[in-house]
């Protein structure tokens, strides 16, 4: 499962290397959550890098919440950056953590987004799903990307809510971690083995089936998570 929302104007995204080199440096400086980072200017001197690449990393990090940013207090640390996944590159390690986080945060919107879908949605939302579902699943047979009709499929799902809100929030929530990580792991298909989940899951929403539609969202959103703690743990 990819993410909810046709993205057609993503913002660009931040320099890789400055990530993984800030990346480093936070580790190496022995940084805990709570812990303020140098000032900017300092880090830009310090990385080789203008304040500009440096500032679009750090509000990549803030959407992600890696960091958080004010005035205040500057740029304090939000979640831990450590070396104790010493198989895989730190930055990796990084990346598997934003994007569990991030699913962490979607689960109870995507569920709850499918539960009222299942019990909502007029006949011609419901065909909607159905077409999307089908675009899905043509394209992913094929062997091509399938990631844009995935989020296009999604979005008929938070349409079909009459919120627009779940749209709005879940595309916001995919569109930062996009921001950040555009092929997390360098694997653009992660998560490709929950597609043939898809099409049971547009059948229960279509047949108003608003528990099963939960129970097979959940499942989706559980395969997602375990093919990035896999990533993690040297499996992939």
């Amino acid at each position: 499962m990819d993410g909810p929302a046709a993205f057609a104007d993503r913002p660009p995204h931040v320099s890789r290397d400055v990530m993984d080199e800030l990346v480093a440096l936070v580790s190496d400086e022995g940084l805990k959550p709570g812990d303020r980072l140098p000032p900017e200017v300092d880090l830009a001197r310090r990385l080789g890098v203008s304040r500009h690449k440096l500032r679009e990393v750090l509000t990549a990090w803030t959407r992600v919440g890696i960091v958080s940013r004010n005035k205040g207090a500057g740029t304090v640390l939000a979640a831990p950056i450590t070396g104790r996944t010493l198989h895989l590159p730190l930055a990796i390690t990084v990346e598997a953590e934003s994007l569990l986080r991030t699913l962490a945060v979607r689960r109870p919107l995507e569920i709850e987004a499918v539960r009222l879908a299942a019990r909502d949605a007029t006949p011609d939302l419901r065909d909607r799903i159905t077409a999307r579902m089908l675009d899905l699943m043509a394209v992913h047979g094929d062997g091509a990307d399938w990631r844009q009709a995935d989020r296009a499929f999604h979005a008929a799902i938070h349409d079909a809510t009459g919120n627009p809100l779940f749209g709005q929030f879940i595309s916001q929530l995919q569109l930062a971690f996009d921001e950040v990580y555009e092929t997390p792991f360098g694997m653009p298909h992660l998560g490709a083995d929950t597609i043939p989940l898809h099409r049971p899951l547009a059948e229960a929403v279509v047949a108003g089936q608003a528990e099963e539609a939960a129970t097979l969202m959940a499942r989706i959103l559980d395969e997602t998570q375990a093919a990035a703690r896999a990533v993690m743990e040297g499996r992939r």
